[in-house]
């Protein structure tokens, strides 16, 4: 099947970045300066802070490296009540200014995870209670709504290991107890396949809700080894749990035709998680990565020099 709607992009996960700030990480510059040699034309925004907030200085950094902006993403902690959504609301509006400044309009909204990102303690309980399943959907709903009246901004929620929106189950249900006008899915192929899930069936039931998509894969054997051991995601990554491709599940090229099946235009982002990783690793990974999926018929890709 013709891949033609889907785009190709990639994000600054993929070169290790999970901080705007942090010793063990590769700068913006490095980063847009190596995605374009990688081999890409499409960017997200990465952390909140990591890239330039100026708009005038972030269209002409991406510009002169012939670069495009696809999306942003946010963490937000919904189910813990009415000052979560504030809060969520604040950073998202700002977010939202840099990203329609440059002409895009996705901001990918993560739930707050339960285990720390640098050492994988336990922050809060793995378990969700009803109210606060209940202040999690709403507010998604309140928040998708403030986005797309007031900023013109498409929410899409991302679904993520070590969060309350995690397995596959939980993420139906949620899909089920939110709105479709203002919430809708990023679907992160790692982190269904790391919870077990069954990401063509995801969409096949729901395809009216895909609507931008995160392309990642899980090395079995690792997944199996941190089950065993309880390890977190934090844990996890430096295991080399989200592998390139083709080395992981879920497989590409039928999880491609699904979404292709889809018929509509969505963004197909590589976010590979690398935190922590060495700063001469990643362009590689990348380079590969950009020439697999440009060999299952995806792009845009580029050689470089541009």
């Amino acid at each position: 099947m013709a891949l033609d709607r889907l785009t190709l992009g990639t994000a600054p996960d993929s070169w290790g970045v999970w901080f705007a700030r942090d010793d063990h990480q590769v700068g913006w510059k490095q980063y847009l300066d190596e995605i374009g040699q990688a081999g890409y034309s499409w960017t997200e925004l990465g952390p909140s802070g990591f890239m330039p907030q100026d708009p005038a200085q972030l269209r002409d950094e991406l510009g002169s490296r012939g670069l495009k902006l696809a999306g942003g993403t946010i963490f937000a902690g919904l189910h813990r009540g009415a000052d979560a959504l504030d809060d969520a609301v604040a950073a998202c509006a700002k977010e939202a200014a840099l990203l329609t400044a440059l002409g895009a309009r996705h901001l990918v909204l993560l739930p707050e995870q339960y285990t720390d990102m640098h050492g994988g303690s336990l922050l809060a309980s793995a378990e969700i209670e009803p109210d606060q399943w209940k202040a999690l959907t709403t507010g998604y709903d309140r928040l998708g709504k403030v986005l797309l009246e007031e900023h013109g901004v498409d929410l899409v929620f991302h679904p993520h290991a070590d969060t309350h929106v995690d397995t596959q189950q939980r993420v139906e249900r949620f899909l089920q107890d939110t709105d479709p006008q203002y919430v809708n899915l990023c679907l992160d192929t790692g982190h269904i396949s790391y919870c077990d899930g069954d990401n063509i069936a995801i969409v096949q039931r729901f395809p009216e809700r895909i609507r931008y998509v995160h392309l990642k894969q899980v090395d079995p054997v690792i997944r199996a080894r941190v089950a065993a051991e309880k390890l977190s995601l934090a844990e996890a990554v430096p295991l080399g749990v989200m592998c390139e491709p083709p080395y992981g599940i879920p497989e590409m090229p039928p999880l491609l035709d699904a979404l292709a099946a889809i018929d509509t235009d969505l963004f197909t982002i590589v976010e590979q998680d690398l935190y922590p990783v060495e700063p001469h690793i990643p362009l590689p990974i990348g380079a590969r990565t950009a020439g697999y999926f440009a060999g299952c018929g995806l792009g845009p890709t580029r050689r470089w020099p541009y």
